[in-house]
């Protein structure tokens, strides 16, 4: 009897565990062939596996391909209505606004107008008036700001003899709102004009056409036109003619410019 439980044992309890162990060792051996050179990693976990970033920190394994870096933005040009800032610290000999190219031009003819006026040795047109006396009106505002003077005021009492500052021919005697008693006279050469404002009478015996001498009396100081009652002065003013030596007209130069 107990031979027979054995036997049964053996048959009923032993037989389907070595069914199943043999079942097992065919398995691993079929998934040993499939599996790559590495047993202990699956090949779908090593595919699906992101590719590790290289970071600086890290050190760089030799095996390892560094990515090519990106390339830089490309600068963007300023937009054409903005213009790039200067640095007025660095630069203190920048060009004042008013001195455009046309200005410069302007600039180098009235010094070469200057010079020749010079040369001509005019004389301060109001009588006991020196040259320390002197100052420059030229680009004053004038008439609320609508026209710039283009002259020069030299202050003196009412009456106070104004000379010719150099020889030459009286062109006009004039009277108008503006300048009052006035005149116009012609350098030697005719290329250019003074002109004395505001006078409060002409020498006597003054006439169109007459040839003047320098230091010549021709006028006194007075407060016609549209002075002040109150501040007689001599409006005194210097241009070059143009070609057609018009007389009321040319391009004018600061007469302090000729008188200091």
């Amino acid at each position: 009897m107990i031979k027979r439980r054995s036997r049964l044992f053996r048959e009923d309890v032993l037989a389907p565990w070595i069914t199943l162990a043999v079942i097992g060792v065919v398995w691993w051996l079929g998934a040993r062939a499939l599996s790559p050179a590495t047993p202990d990693t699956p090949a779908t976990t090593e595919a699906a596996a992101p590719v590790a970033t290289v970071t600086d920190k890290a050190p760089a394994s030799p095996n390892v391909v560094r990515p090519e870096p990106k390339p830089s933005a490309p600068e963007v040009s300023p937009p054409a209505n903005r213009l790039p800032s200067v640095d007025h610290a660095a630069n203190e000999a920048l060009t004042p606004l008013s001195e455009s190219p046309a200005r410069e031009v302007s600039s180098a003819k009235t010094n070469a107008d200057v010079e020749t006026l010079l040369a001509q040795r005019p004389l301060i047109p109001v009588a006991g008036i020196e040259a320390k006396h002197l100052a420059s009106t030229f680009e004053q505002a004038r008439g609320g700001g609508s026209r710039v003077h283009e002259a020069m005021d030299i202050l003196a009492p009412k009456g106070t003899p104004v000379f010719a500052v150099v020889e030459g021919k009286v062109a006009k005697l004039f009277t108008s709102a503006a300048g009052g008693l006035t005149i116009y006279q012609y350098d030697p050469t005719e290329k250019y004009c003074y002109y004395y404002a505001h006078l409060d009478r002409y020498a006597p015996g003054l006439v169109e056409g007459q040839q003047v001498s320098r230091g010549q009396v021709v006028g006194y100081v007075g407060v016609t036109g549209n002075a002040p009652p109150d501040t007689p002065h001599l409006h005194f003013a210097i241009f070059k003619l143009g070609a057609d030596k018009k007389w009321w007209k040319g391009d004018p130069i600061d007469p302090f410019l000729v008188l200091r």
